[in-house]
């Protein structure tokens, strides 16, 4: 395997692994059987969006940190981060502003 097929694995595991937690975030998020307390736990699922945005942040931020001070193979993890990351926040914002918007429709 060359150098080239190494980074390249490790930018697609970087980003798969955040976007393993984010799917299965939104997962548990939209199926109640999932959550351990059955249904949201009258939570309303406010938990699992916080969770959702966390993630996606903290990938981002990690994924920079890893491509300034990892060697060499690892920098591409963290450039599969940081683009999961901001695929993450970019999905985040974009149901938040849905959200806001349906809101303002329906309150007069």
């Amino acid at each position: 395997m060359t150098e080239i097929d190494r980074a390249r694995s490790a930018a697609l595991v970087g980003f798969t692994a955040t976007a393993a937690l984010l799917v299965l975030t939104a997962a548990a998020l939209l199926n109640p059987a999932l959550d351990p307390f059955g249904g949201s736990g009258g939570g309303g699922g406010g938990g699992y969006v916080v969770a959702f945005f966390y993630i996606a942040i903290g990938s981002a931020l990690v994924g920079v940190i890893v491509r300034k001070a990892a060697p060499a193979p690892w920098r591409s993890a963290g450039s599969g981060l940081v683009l999961a990351g901001l695929i993450g926040v970019a999905v985040f914002a974009a149901l938040m502003l849905a959200v806001y918007w349906s809101l303002s429709n329906t309150i007069h």
